[in-house]
């Protein structure tokens, strides 16, 4: 079966992997020059199954506010004309209780650590290599509330037999021993030692390789313009080199899929949720951090990524604007600054954005569309690193005519129909 999938960021370029390696001929169509160099280029580098988690639940509302009034703040919002935005804003809001928050994390947990489980059995596979690290995330809190508001996510985690730690300061200092400097502005955390950390773009980029000695074929610098209908299929895709024709279609253009899915009448709920990072070269590895460190007053999290310290967080609802704003910058250096003083060389980081592909109840769209032969792999906010390779397996599967290893209940589009 020949296969076009849209899309060669981490997601679009897993699933080219997967299908290659099934024996399927696969077109990738990408209008950068490479793998992986928009939104997968520089994340913040977790690989995170027992973080995954969604933004809306109880209590955001209140917090958003307190957020948008904080000089770092996690949380920016530019007063758009923008229907597509206000749209997912109330929808978001209507996830922000108990028993939504439940069900959307249960869903995103069971991709997530469906997808660490695969990346482990691809690593072992291939021999992959990425400053890929395995010594868990640790949610650090500045405050006892913060510590004990944790008690909703540690019962999610116990029914999903999610491995975790509640650790006191002392407890923080023995997996992160640079935060002995700042001692005294920790009172705990939260260690998930099932999580990763790793090079997003590495990964991509080697994987783009590998699925291409397995046949798949990338097009680089071809623009997807639309998808052709005939016969309640797709029955083409015109890019800016001409046009495509294959068997099946895979949509995973991260925020810009519900653009091309609209015309189509299929309706994404996915909007770009612009994130930032900064890139720091390490001066001082004892002052850098073991893993991950995740900061939960600012939503920042430090990562350990080889001889760097990436520093990502910062939701800002902007639309497709990818301006580099200088406060968000002063955000994610204060944090690296006040957390790891003596770790890198802040003056000389790589300052860097990315819109992130958002659902409003966090939960990403993977699988069939009402089209027989379109399937969609969208809307994985801040976790397509972590869901990626699952994401890949699972889409892999479908086509194949395989029973994906995992349910599909609740993750697909037509979670949204029914709602």
């Amino acid at each position: 079966m020949h296969v076009a999938v849209l899309g060669a960021g981490v997601i679009g370029t897993s699933i080219a992997y997967y299908l290659a390696r099934a024996g399927h001929r696969v077109t990738v169509l990408e209008r950068q020059p490479g793998a992986g160099l928009e939104t997968s280029f520089a994340n913040a580098g977790e690989v995170s199954p027992g973080y995954s988690a969604p933004w809306a639940g109880p209590g955001v509302p209140v917090k958003a506010i307190k957020w948008l009034l904080m000089l770092h703040r996690p949380l920016v919002i530019w007063p758009l004309a923008d229907w597509a935005m206000w749209r997912w804003g109330l929808a978001m809001l209507a996830n922000c209780n108990a028993r939504a928050y439940d069900v959307n994390k249960s869903r995103m947990l069971r991709l997530a650590e469906y997808s660490r489980d695969c990346l482990r059995q691809l690593r072992a596979d291939t021999g992959i290599a990425y400053d890929e690290r395995a010594q868990g995330t640790l949610q650090l809190f500045r405050t006892p509330k913060q510590l004990d508001a944790t008690g909703a996510d540690i019962d999610i985690l116990r029914r999903f037999g999610v491995p975790f730690e509640v650790l006191d300061r002392d407890g923080c200092l023995r997996h992160e021993p640079a935060l002995a400097r700042v001692r005294d502005k920790l009172a705990g955390g939260l260690r998930l030692p099932g999580d990763e950390t790793g090079d997003c773009f590495q990964f991509t980029q080697q994987l783009a390789a590998m699925a291409t000695e397995a046949g798949a074929q990338f097009r680089y610098g071809a623009s997807v313009r639309q998808l052709a209908v005939a016969g309640g299929r797709i029955d083409g895709v015109a890019v800016s080199s001409g046009a495509v024709i294959a068997d099946a279609y895979v949509l995973a253009l991260g925020s810009y899929s519900p653009l091309l899915a609209r015309p189509l009448g299929l309706d994404l709920p996915v909007y770009p949720v612009k994130g930032y990072s900064l890139t720091v070269p390490i001066t001082d590895a004892a002052g850098a951090p073991e893993s991950t460190v995740m900061d939960e007053t600012h939503k920042v999290a430090v990562t350990r990524l080889g001889n760097r310290i990436r520093v990502g967080g910062t939701a800002e609802l902007a639309g497709y604007d990818l301006r580099l704003r200088a406060a968000r910058r002063s955000t994610l250096e204060h944090v690296v600054s006040d957390l790891f003083p003596a770790g890198g060389d802040v003056a000389r980081a790589e300052f860097w954005t990315g819109l992130r592909p958002m659902t409003p109840d966090g939960t990403p769209i993977v699988g069939p569309t009402r089209y027989p032969n379109l399937y969609a792999a969208t809307g994985h906010g801040t976790l397509g690193w972590t869901m990626a390779a699952g994401t890949g397996r699972v889409v892999a599967d479908l086509i194949t005519g395989r029973r994906p290893e995992i349910d599909l209940e609740g993750l697909t589009l037509e979670r949204y129909r029914r709602s």
